[in-house]
């Protein structure tokens, strides 16, 4: 559901009661708890937002301090997703959890392949929406055309479509082909993300989304697109890089306590379940 009929359908969604607990299950972690519940805040973030693919696309993270990661149910819709309902896995693809519901092959081979990468890529965010497939499908990718895919061009990177990712040896392929970015458009594919928080990879996806769609709608009115010069194009992807980054005055990720905050408001605290 898009975020402006998630806001009009708001008053007919049940609320719970209470504020759903904190505190973790008896014999969990608190780290591995909040893990978790920001995870399934994203998975039902993502719904508000129009990013979904019923089941098809997957949200990870690595649990802090372990080489165990979370991943969503496969056969579970995103808005249906609670902290508890998560699937833990190991590095190997194991399941170390108990679960009514598989994990997809697929969403392991491609995302550990980025948790195993790096000791600070601990949330990784893949979607097939359709804006950001749409431009992973044209040939010249993100245009830099606009403000908004300027500023992310300094963060962007590209990996070229080998069939559905349920080969392992993909894996050193498409963590190459991130290197040190932090958004990865799967040509022929969708988008991925990635960040040392949730916060970090779930605005990358918010921002390249946005970028993306913007794009399409310019294309799709048919008119000539405005230029942008080329001296121009290389200061607003500086800019980019320094406004985005680590330190900077709209530094990626701190938006989400404020996410939190709207996903409440329009959905309730279930996914804390």
């Amino acid at each position: 559901m898009a975020i402006e009929e998630a806001v009009m359908h708001k008053a007919r969604k049940p609320r719970a009661a209470r504020r759903v607990s904190e505190e973790p299950p008896a014999g969990m972690a608190a780290e591995e708890w909040l893990t978790r519940v920001d995870l399934a805040a994203a998975y039902r973030l993502a719904v508000v937002y129009g990013w979904t693919d019923l089941n098809n696309t997957h949200f990870s993270a690595r649990i802090p301090g372990t080489e165990h990661f979370l991943l969503n149910p496969f056969g579970m819709l995103f808005d249906e997703i609670t902290a508890s309902s998560l699937i833990k896995l190991d590095k190997d693809g194991n399941i170390l959890s108990d679960s009514d519901y598989p994990s997809n092959p697929a969403g392991f081979v491609i995302h550990s392949a980025i948790h195993m990468s790096s000791p600070d890529l601990n949330w990784v965010i893949h979607t097939h929406s359709r804006f950001g497939t749409a431009v992973a499908t044209q040939k010249q990718g993100l245009l830099p055309v606009t403000q908004k895919a300027l500023t992310l061009m300094g963060w962007l990177a590209y990996h070229d479509f080998e069939g559905a990712a349920f080969d392992t040896g993909e894996r050193p392929r498409i963590v190459n082909d991130l290197s040190d970015k932090r958004i990865l458009i799967l040509r022929n594919h969708g988008l991925m993300t990635v960040g040392k928080t949730v916060g970090e990879a779930f605005v990358w996806m918010y921002r390249i989304e946005t970028a993306c769609r913007i794009q399409i709608d310019a294309l799709a009115g048919g008119s000539e697109l405005q230029p942008i010069s080329e001296g121009t194009q290389a200061k607003t992807i500086e800019q980019g890089v320094k406004m985005y980054g680590p330190g900077g005055f709209i530094e990626t990720g701190k938006e989400w306590p404020a996410l939190l905050r709207q996903l409440e408001r329009v959905d309730g605290a279930s996914y804390r379940r």
